[in-house]
């Protein structure tokens, strides 16, 4: 895996002050780091980079919608991403980005590769588990969905009229002997 190169900010010829990227990211961005939990994605990334004397502060904030499976009907939705990251890059001896809020370049460099930082605000943007907006408020028509309704009504009309499992009644005969 490459760096992509208009992720690369050429720092050395930047005045001091604040300046203004964007990025429009979409799944060949994502295939790039072999990331294929997308189905599609939408992704509008902006960095405000401000160089100062001895170090930069960038601000990336990530918006727009990813569109992934539901971890319980496996249907696809678009999920929105909002995630936001503050990175201090430093100079020093070596290269060291250990510190997620803490980059440091060796002295003498002039560019700054910030896909990998990009790649890790979306995906952590997104939540872990992922359910479908309609499977939390009851909308959503699936045939998973049904199975699992159809499953669960079984389940209760096996149960007695205390409202009791009777294979249970068995494990309790043990007990009595």
């Amino acid at each position: 895996m490459g760096n992509l190169k208009e992720f690369t900010i050429p720092f050395k010829g930047l005045k001091l002050g604040k300046h203004q990227f964007e990025y429009e990211l979409d799944n060949e961005f994502f295939e790039h780091f072999e990331y294929d939990e997308f189905n599609s994605s939408n992704v509008k990334v902006d960095l405000l980079f401000e160089k100062k004397n001895t170090m930069m502060e960038l601000t990336f904030k990530a918006t727009g919608t990813v569109n992934v499976n539901c971890d319980v009907t496996n249907e696809p939705y678009d999920q929105p991403v909002e995630n936001e990251l503050f990175l201090v890059i430093k100079f020093g001896d070596d290269f060291n980005n250990e510190d997620e809020d803490l980059l440091i370049l060796p002295h003498g460099e002039y560019e700054v590769n910030v896909q990998q930082y990009v790649y890790e605000l979306v995906v952590l943007g997104v939540p872990q588990k992922r359910i479908h907006p309609g499977v939390e408020d009851g909308t959503l028509e699936s045939d998973v969905l049904d199975k699992l309704e159809e499953l669960s009504l079984k389940n209760q009309k096996n149960k007695n009229e205390d409202g009791i499992d009777p294979r249970w009644d068995k494990l309790k005969n043990l007990l009595n002997e």
